[in-house]
């Protein structure tokens, strides 16, 4: 199955420090409107938010929104485009009430969520906020049992589980949503024996990324796919593939060193470039065009320097996305 390519956008959150230049949280927060609105009249597919807390790498008191109360804003402050969470941190929520703000957001938008979902990993911001820890194979196990609960609050009348971490009785969820059968699930994560596992059982999305310089590392994780798909008996090819680009694009008289440097935080620029691209426009497209070859099928566009603040994302939309035109339309 050959599908369109799309492109989405993480917009301007805090937890990159990329609100920092702006102080009024009032005008942070209409930035990142501003940012989102602006995204959907140049025709980006989606945009995206990060389910974090407070500021990564080093937690500094700056600006953080928070993600799910933010998607149901954006589904009010905007028309076409779609809103999704990449990815929500499983054990942040329960399950089931996380289910049902799914719902909600997605009666609110009118069918546009994106439902983003991984097992959690940032370990200073459970414990800040009080949340347990635990092993990374417990994390993954919670966040299976977590899939099952959300599929039945989505799909049952009464939605009822009984697991080792979550447990339902006769939950009912009313109204489920608009998108049938249920918002389109997006798995976060590379992990081979589990997590493809799971984005081949109970996925619609496979969302992973960071290996700009070996291309071959797409292509072996799309085969882990294709395993997992056959033994749960589902055609891979139903699965978009999905990575997150971190993105800095160069134009006259920026500097890489300067304009990378909080995104890069402990990395040389030459270490930043493996995972990361810092160039002019047709760097970019040669890039997001070697992903493409190599099997994927929507590219969101994040850590964009000047994002909240600059005319950068005119200059992505028009020096940039018009090389995927006829990509884009199938």
């Amino acid at each position: 199955m050959s599908r369109p390519l799309r492109f989405g956008l993480f917009v301007p959150q805090g937890w990159i420090l990329d609100l920092a230049a702006i102080k009024d949280p009032v005008e942070q927060f209409e930035a990142l409107v501003r940012v989102t609105r602006r995204a959907e009249a140049l025709g980006f597919d989606s945009v995206w938010l990060f389910d974090h807390f407070h500021t990564y790498f080093k937690p500094v008191l700056e600006t953080t929104f928070e993600a799910w109360t933010t998607t149901a804003a954006l589904a009010r402050e905007t028309s076409r485009i779609r809103i999704g969470q990449m990815v929500t941190g499983n054990a942040y929520r329960n399950p089931a009430l996380l289910a049902k703000m799914a719902s909600t957001v997605d009666v609110m938008s009118h069918g546009r969520l994106d439902f983003g979902i991984g097992a959690g990993w940032y370990e200073h911001e459970y414990s800040a906020y009080g949340y347990d820890f635990p092993d990374t194979p417990t994390r993954l196990r919670m966040l299976g049992e977590a899939l099952q609960v959300i599929h039945r609050m989505w799909r049952d009348p009464y939605a009822s589980f009984e697991g080792r971490y979550y447990r339902i009785s006769g939950a009912i969820n009313e109204p489920k949503g608009v998108q049938t059968p249920h918002p389109p699930v997006w798995v976060g994560g590379a992990g081979e024996q589990v997590t493809l596992k799971l984005a081949a059982k109970y996925g619609d999305v496979t969302n992973f990324g960071g290996h700009l310089d070996d291309m071959g590392w797409y292509a072996h994780k799309f085969d882990v796919i294709r395993g997992h798909c056959e033994t749960v008996g589902r055609d891979p090819a139903e699965l978009t593939r999905s990575t997150n680009v971190e993105t800095t694009l160069i134009r006259a008289g920026d500097d890489p060193e300067v304009l990378t440097r909080t995104y890069r935080r402990d990395q040389t620029l030459e270490e930043y470039r493996e995972h990361a691209i810092v160039g002019g426009p047709q760097a970019v497209i040669d890039t997001y065009g070697r992903l493409v070859d190599a099997g994927i099928d929507y590219i969101i566009i994040s850590d964009v320097p000047g994002l909240a603040t600059t005319d950068v994302l005119e200059s992505l939309a028009a020096d940039v996305l018009p090389a995927f035109a006829s990509r884009r339309a199938g």
